[in-house]
């Protein structure tokens, strides 16, 4: 087959669908990899990496989209890349469909076959090829709201770890997934004070297991989420409902009891956030403040640290694109029903029940979807 990997073009976007490394290993199986001009060059690939592992290298995106059978991205395609996909190509991406209706409307005329990296489940029901972009954002998002807590950023003028004489920073994040479970790593490790509020005990007590007593486990129906909202200094939203939009936990109301100079970090961001007040931002200006309260939104948050993200998503997502390549969409998605848990629009049909309700679209089931 004929892959082909366009340059991303969101905004403050550097990642790739490819590494030189996945590249040569598709070439082996006899693919032909196509890579737009420098589409690598931003996370530290250049385009001689990817000729010696076998890559044509072609001077537009146009190029990729009027030859590739498979297009492989990061980011969901933006306007201009949706009006270059054609019928019957395979798009496997990042989509999170449910909070995108135009960009869904868009793949459902194209009669393309869309898969999200962010719906393919494994035999646990866990989200594999969403797990390590997740586990770079949990580790991001305390980085950041650190930096965001500066007072020449406006934040409260806390440091995360305290000080001798200077207690720490209070640390909630909810939800106890991969994101809440990084985002601990990274807050622990400076010395906060920190909560994690999650549904599942059999969670937090491995969260326990994982921490000791570096954590402060929450279960979310046997607290007060108003006070754990109004101590915080920082509050990291990393709750996740796979591939629908995300519950909003913290009110506009809520948000009115936070201190002064106080920060979120909505990690759920892309599946429209978990705090009412949210909107995406960008790495070029990534916070904005409601009521005093320091916003943290970036809608890509491992696009800050290209070159490690494009190594862990590849990881992921290369096993998945290799056997995709080999047998064609048909036979492995019918072999597989974790990665047909991927296809979200299949040749005009919505394929995932959370986008098709949230738009009212009819859901086909993908099963049968993929033997047309």
């Amino acid at each position: 087959m004929r892959i082909g990997v366009p340059k991303e073009i969101k905004p403050q976007e550097n990642r790739i669908g490819l590494t030189p490394d996945s590249v040569k290993t598709l070439v082996s199986e006899g693919h032909q990899v196509l890579v737009e001009n420098n589409g690598g060059f931003e996370a530290g690939f250049d385009n001689d990496q990817y000729v010696k592992a076998g890559a044509k290298i072609t001077n537009t995106a146009s190029d990729i989209f009027n030859d590739a059978d498979i297009i492989v991205k990061v980011k969901e395609p933006q306007k201009v890349e949706v009006d270059m996909i054609r019928e019957n190509q395979i798009v496997y991406t990042y989509l999170h469909l449910a909070v995108a209706k135009e960009l869904t409307e868009s793949l459902i005329k194209s009669k393309s076959i869309s898969i999200a990296y962010e719906t393919v489940t494994d035999d646990n029901g866990r989200l594999p090829l969403l797990a390590p972009m997740s586990a770079v954002a949990g580790r991001m998002s305390v980085q950041a709201g650190a930096h965001c807590l500066e007072k020449n950023q406006k934040g409260r003028g806390v440091l995360l770890g305290g000080a001798p004489g200077g207690e720490p920073a209070n640390v909630l994040i909810l939800g106890g997934g991969v994101v809440g479970e990084n985002a601990a790593i990274i807050a622990t490790g400076m010395r906060a004070k920190v909560h994690i509020v999650d549904k599942s005990e059999a969670r937090l007590k491995q969260l326990v297991q994982i921490f000791g007593d570096k954590i402060i486990p929450e279960q979310s129906d046997k607290i007060d989420l108003n006070k754990l909202v109004a101590e915080a200094d920082l509050l990291v939203g990393g709750v996740l409902i796979p591939g629908a939009e995300a519950p909003k936990l913290v009110t506009k109301d809520m948000l009115k009891l936070m201190k002064r100079g106080s920060v979120i970090v909505d990690v759920a961001i892309d599946q429209g956030g978990c705090v009412e007040t949210s909107k995406p931002t960008t790495h070029g200006d990534p916070t904005f403040i409601v009521d005093d309260v320091v916003h943290y939104c970036v809608a890509n948050m491992p696009g800050g640290v290209p070159r490690t993200s494009t190594f862990a998503l590849n990881k992921a997502t290369l096993p998945y694109l290799v056997k995709l390549a080999n047998k064609g969409y048909q036979k492995v998605l019918s072999e597989d029903k974790n990665f047909l848990a991927g296809l979200n629009v299949h040749k005009g049909h919505v394929t995932y029940k959370a986008v098709a309700d949230v738009f009212g679209h009819q859901y086909v089931e993908p099963g049968e979807a993929i033997k047309n």
